[in-house]
């Protein structure tokens, strides 16, 4: 598992093989959860499914893309991070610390 942040700010990101796919699991914040899933396959355009007023999908999609990019395999992601009565700078950092853990792919 890989992990970015601290406290509050720390999210992390954990990568099962499944068969020839693979799946990756995010969580973080104060309160990891399902908020979003993606698929992707190679060659082929990122199916999404949001649970309603969830977002996590726009930091699960580019993990999603990017591994599939580097492992030319089926990809799917999903998962979600949560702080309670988040600022616009909290969750600025969230998706950056998000971001961050693209290069561990």
């Amino acid at each position: 598992m890989n992990t970015v942040g601290e406290g509050k700010f720390r999210v992390w990101l954990q990568c099962e093989g499944i068969g020839n796919d693979l799946v990756y699991m995010l969580g973080g914040g104060e309160r990891s959860h399902i908020g979003s899933i993606v698929l992707k396959i190679p060659q082929k355009e990122v199916e999404i499914l949001n649970l309603e007023g969830h977002y996590d999908h726009r930091v699960l999609v580019p993990i999603a893309e990017a591994a599939a990019q580097k492992y030319h395999k089926k990809v799917v992601a999903l998962g979600g991070v949560h702080i309670d009565n988040a600022s616009k700078d909290d969750i600025e950092q969230l998706v950056a610390n998000c971001m961050e853990l693209i290069k561990c792919i």
